[in-house]
């Protein structure tokens, strides 16, 4: 019986994705909720941040794996949340995969953007984007077709425009700083660390030199962008299981 998976979501979103989580062995894949979100989107913003997702995470990894030490997934965002997790629970990973996840501030572009705005207007832009999902996935490089479409409504519906604000703001104020570089270092130097990357995308997600040289694997998905799992989940789950060892 393989380790434990755990996928943790992006800033929009959930990864409960039902092809994803059947690729594994029943109750050995969990993609749960952050704080704000899906059956968490009730907690208030001033308690969201980057380090409760991650004291989060552990009461559940703990409450589904107790004892075990699992292999993390983070998309995005959620590639923060991994990053840090196993900076504080490193004895809870085997290994992470990070699915174009932040490195830095330029990787945290519309983070930047959001957290600056001002909370109508914040509100305002994800209204725009529940009114035309195709529109957003288009903006994503995501053709619109009746599967794509219904996982981003759902994401879309997934937060309210606090819960985003919130995440921003701290993804900002724990990236930006040099110390956020050297844990990653950490991180890289105790566990192995996987970068799975879409092919389209891949240019604009701003992976330093030395974490190319320690990576254990740096894998494309051909034909996708950020939103590989959608674009492409075969071949997304062949690439993560090849990573994993779980093939």
């Amino acid at each position: 019986m393989h380790a434990p998976v755990v996928f943790i979501h992006g800033l929009i979103g959930t990864l409960q994705l039902p092809d994803m989580t059947a690729a594994f062995a029943p109750g050995r894949a969990l993609a749960p909720d952050l704080l704000g979100y899906g059956t968490q989107r009730e907690v208030p913003p001033e308690a969201i941040d980057l380090p409760a997702q991650v004291e989060h995470l552990q009461r559940l990894i703990e409450r589904h794996f107790p004892g075990e030490a699992v292999h993390l997934v983070g998309h995005s965002v959620g590639g923060v949340v991994a990053m840090l997790f196993a900076q504080t629970h490193g004895q809870q990973v085997l290994s992470l995969v990070s699915v174009e996840g932040n490195f830095s501030l330029d990787d945290a572009f519309w983070s930047a953007t959001l957290a600056r705005m001002p909370a109508a207007e914040a509100c305002a832009m994800l209204d725009g984007f529940r009114a035309d999902p195709a529109a957003w996935l288009a903006r994503a490089g995501v053709d619109a077709d009746a599967r794509s479409l219904a996982i981003a409504e759902r994401w879309l519906a997934q937060q309210p425009a606090s819960t985003l604000q919130a995440m921003a703001r701290s993804v900002v104020e724990l990236t930006a700083p040099a110390r956020y570089q050297d844990g990653l270092r950490r991180v890289f130097a105790s566990h192995p660390v996987h970068l799975l990357a879409g092919a389209r995308s891949r240019a604009g997600w701003h992976v330093p030199g030395w974490a190319e040289q320690a990576a254990a694997s740096q894998t494309l998905i051909a034909d996708a962008g950020h939103l590989m799992m959608l674009e492409q989940p075969p071949s997304f789950l062949s690439a993560l299981k090849a990573a994993l060892q779980l093939a």
